[in-house]
């Protein structure tokens, strides 16, 4: 009798504290797009619609919805329900509005990005470099947060990039490839779990941007890979022309979008892994 009072306190304080986390994580949310039976965000502190334009130099061209002959709904094929497929090498710019989905703080920029991806990197993926997002107003190198996948190495590494304004850390404009300032502050990932059978979660965390003294942290199915080392330049947006942009060319399956308002922990990372219905689950 004893024996079964002490569990059953046991499993109502786990209980409690598996609602209390999921409690913090849901206030601490600003933007979810699930893809389930459209492509406009279920939940968002800004816009909530998706744009489509003719690339990132033409925004002033861009119309709400997804038009681009590449990229797709794909009804029942996401890690939870739909998903957004890329079909094919996407030249389009496919975008959220961040104004109020990120929150964003030129001197302490702090959050968490989330998302699933499924695809065969070597096989899936065309020449070049591929990107499955980037927040950014300008470019990867400009005041960007970004992913992408290596377009030279067998098999393909997958690296998390963060860059403030270009002319602080970069003023002579070199090279990405042969620029240590550029390639020294990556985190890489060597031996990556992706493939054509298995989705993926890909975690972003960053903390105080803009600050001299930020860090950002890469994770893959709720485990570390790497931190950045201290990013000091500042970061200047103009937040009316800042952007969460999509598939980069990407070819593959991408799902279950989330944006945080701060850098969740690593037991918090864990467990929105293991969300059984994802980020749905919060809300």
């Amino acid at each position: 009798m004893r024996d079964s009072v002490i569990l059953g306190i046991f499993l109502l304080l786990a209980g409690a504290e598996l609602l209390s986390a999921q409690a913090n994580l849901k206030q601490a949310l600003t933007f979810h797009a699930p893809f389930d039976g459209g492509v406009d965000a279920a939940f968002a502190k800004g816009d909530k619609r998706l744009y489509t334009a003719p690339d990132y130099k033409k925004l002033g061209e861009a119309k709400a919805g997804l038009h681009a002959a590449q990229v797709e709904l794909a009804r029942g094929r996401g890690r939870f329900g739909d998903a957004l497929w890329f079909k094919k090498k996407n030249a389009r710019a496919i975008y959220y509005a961040a104004p109020g989905n990120v929150a964003f703080d030129p001197r302490n920029w702090t959050g968490t990005t989330s998302f699933w991806l499924k695809l065969d990197p070597d096989q899936d993926l065309e020449p070049g470099y591929c990107d499955p997002i980037q927040l950014t107003p300008k470019a990867y190198n400009d005041a960007a947060i970004w992913v992408d996948f290596t377009k030279d190495d067998t098999p393909r590494h997958f690296r998390l990039g963060v860059f403030g304004d270009l002319r602080s850390w970069n003023p002579q404009d070199l090279p990405p490839d042969k620029n240590p300032d550029f390639l020294n502050r990556l985190v890489v990932v060597k031996k990556t779990p992706f493939g054509r059978d298995r989705w993926v979660q890909v975690t972003v965390t960053h903390s105080g941007l803009g600050s001299g003294k930020g860090t950002a942290k890469l994770y893959l199915n709720g485990k570390l890979q790497g931190t950045t080392p201290v990013i000091k330049e500042p970061f200047t947006w103009n937040l009316a022309e800042a952007t969460i942009r999509l598939g980069l060319s990407y070819v593959g399956l991408f799902d279950d979008l989330a944006i945080f308002d701060r850098a969740l922990t690593d037991s918090e990372v864990a467990a929105l892994h293991g969300l059984k219905e994802g980020i749905q689950s919060l809300r």
